[in-house]
């Protein structure tokens, strides 16, 4: 991904090009039927949803046509949101909205469903490094988290789609302070996508307490257990006798 990916004006200049030719939304992470099984499974009558950073994708339109209403989908490109509500004119019960996703502008417990589609993956595209995450990346990600539980209804649905396997994203996911449990699933052929369900009013495994753990893992205590190894395995060569 480019580093790109998290700044306004690249998603402008480039919703403005696919405005242009006329080429439709590009779908990340494959087609909406590739993944529609493991969403529907949750869906319940009345569901009111929301999609972060929508994008030009047909997600908003998909989950219109089964049932979410009202569908509220927001970005935080004015490009996007004027295409997207000029697209869908007329449409019952779906809204576009320009917002940051770290400032979600609802009241508490709005929504039964929440799903973004590599929107976090954008925002974390600077590192280099899922072992140690960056700490303004944490809170970035946390800023996002906070907010996407606290517009849930307390057994609301949380559903994030991503390149991430669970070893690197649950850690995120899976902090007590969301009030949510974390499942993982994943689809396609060639490429393997990974599809979250986190469900508000459930409880944490002890593996995805330990995983939310640590995230939180101070660099010095890493450095002192990469440090540690090699003198270990230093130690133990000088002593073989030859």
């Amino acid at each position: 991904m480019s580093g790109r990916y998290k700044e306004l004006e690249y998603w402008d200049s480039r919703y403005e090009e696919e405005e242009q030719l006329l080429t439709g939304g590009h779908e990340w992470f494959g087609a909406y039927r590739d993944f529609a099984h493991l969403l529907r499974r949750e869906l319940r009558p009345g569901t009111r949803g929301l999609v972060l950073g929508c994008g030009t994708s047909s997600l908003s339109a998909e989950l219109h046509k089964e049932g979410v209403r009202p569908l509220v989908s927001i970005d935080y490109s004015p490009v996007c949101i004027k295409e997207m509500t000029q697209r869908n004119a007329g449409v019952p019960d779906m809204s576009w909205m320009v917002m940051d996703a770290r400032h979600l502008q609802f009241p508490d417990g709005t929504f039964d469903l929440v799903i973004e589609k590599g929107t976090l993956d954008a925002m974390m595209v600077d590192e280099k490094d899922p072992w140690r995450v960056s700490q303004d990346t944490i809170a970035l990600v946390d800023e996002v988290l906070s907010e996407v539980s606290r517009v849930l209804t307390p057994s609301g649905c949380f559903m994030s789609i991503t390149f991430s396997p669970p070893h690197f994203r649950t850690q995120h996911y899976a902090q007590p302070k969301y009030g949510w449990s974390v499942s993982c699933d994943t689809y396609g052929r060639d490429f393997h996508y990974f599809f979250y369900t986190m469900h508000k009013g459930r409880q944490l495994t002890s593996l995805d307490l330990d995983r939310g753990q640590s995230l939180y893992k101070s660099y010095e205590d890493l450095e002192q257990t990469s440090t540690l190894l090699p003198c270990d395995d230093e130690d133990f060569l000088n002593n073989i006798q030859i």
